[in-house]
């Protein structure tokens, strides 16, 4: 079932999903298992699986000799996507990127996405690798999100890259694009970053999830902006919890966001941990019931694989 078919059939109630990261290669997906149990019982339509850009590493060959290597730390999306689809009878979206991956790769990966009943897909640029100064598209693949999202829509035409296809059984992707209420730190200007918003959504881009914020006004401006340049799909926030004192720094370095003085001023009176962990959990409680009330169709949370946090946060929304 699509994403924008959850939200009709919500008929206005706002909904729950969140957000997990495929485990390490060489870990047990019981973990996963163990992170997404206690989050069931606020019964989320989907859940999204994220995809992670492949990166380098430096082996050692001996003698001091190092050779430098092309390896991905966290695969096998599409295999969680299934096995989660599968074990808990819910929709899964996989993250779908451009950077790092061909054309023809990315074909491949929607074809066993339909393969498997997938029918949502969340379609990014991805990031810069570690060492780029800015994000550099792989030779054959997609430049930005808005020719990944025209490649996908083009696949539910039945328009292969080599092959045009009468076929009855097309894929029927509902494809979910990022937006930043903040801007995207590549951007000029908000307003330039909504007409870049606008491009994918007039290429077949079913519905937005935002990056993160913490200031609900934010957010608000955005979709208002977003509306008056035309853009009618679905705006799903996206939530995440404040946890750890170094948060304050990564995060608006990283993300290129604010932080409200009052929660900065909350975190620095808090002496360990556990106290910046409960600031957070209550500052997105705050923010989901400002949310829910205004009626956004769903509160989607970067619970970044743990479940605690979220759990608090939701039984006091949902």
């Amino acid at each position: 079932m699509k994403v924008t078919q959850h939200i009709e059939a919500a008929k206005g109630n706002t909904l729950f999903s969140f957000e997990i990261i495929p485990p390490q290669k060489g870990k047990s997906i019981q973990e996963l298992y163990d992170n997404i149990d206690p989050l069931m019982e606020f019964k989320p339509p989907f859940i999204d699986v994220t995809t992670s850009r492949e990166e380098y590493i430096y082996v050692n060959k001996g003698n001091g000799l190092l050779e430098k290597k092309l390896t991905r730390m966290r695969p096998g999306t599409l295999g969680i996507c299934a096995s989660i689809k599968h074990k808990y009878n819910v929709d899964t979206v996989p993250h779908v990127l451009c950077g790092g991956f061909t054309k023809e790769e990315t074909e491949y990966l929607l074809v066993d996405c339909h393969y498997l009943g997938i029918d949502n897909v969340m379609a990014l640029r991805g990031d810069a690798m570690k060492d780029e100064q800015s994000f550099v598209p792989k030779q054959g693949g997609n430049d930005f999100a808005v020719d990944l999202v025209k490649q996908i829509n083009q696949l539910n035409c039945g328009k292969y890259l080599h092959d045009v296809m009468d076929i009855d059984n097309k894929a029927n992707f509902c494809i979910g694009v990022a937006g930043y209420p903040e801007k995207h730190l590549e951007s000029p200007s908000l307003i330039s970053d909504l007409k870049r918003l606008k491009e994918k959504v007039d290429a077949g881009a079913d519905y937005v999830v935002t990056q993160m914020f913490f200031d609900n006004a934010k957010y608000f401006e955005f979709v208002a902006k977003a509306r008056e340049m035309g853009i009618t799909v679905p705006i799903i926030p996206g939530i995440k919890p404040i946890a750890v004192q170094r948060h304050l720094q990564v995060l608006p370095q990283i993300f290129r966001i604010d932080l409200p003085e009052d929660l900065i001023h909350a975190v620095d009176q808090c002496k360990n941990n556990a106290d910046i962990r409960q600031v957070g959990i209550e500052w997105a409680i705050q923010q989901s019931l400002e949310l829910k009330a205004a009626g956004v169709p769903v509160l989607h949370y970067y619970s970044m694989g743990k479940s605690e946090n979220i759990q608090q946060i939701a039984s006091k929304v949902f």
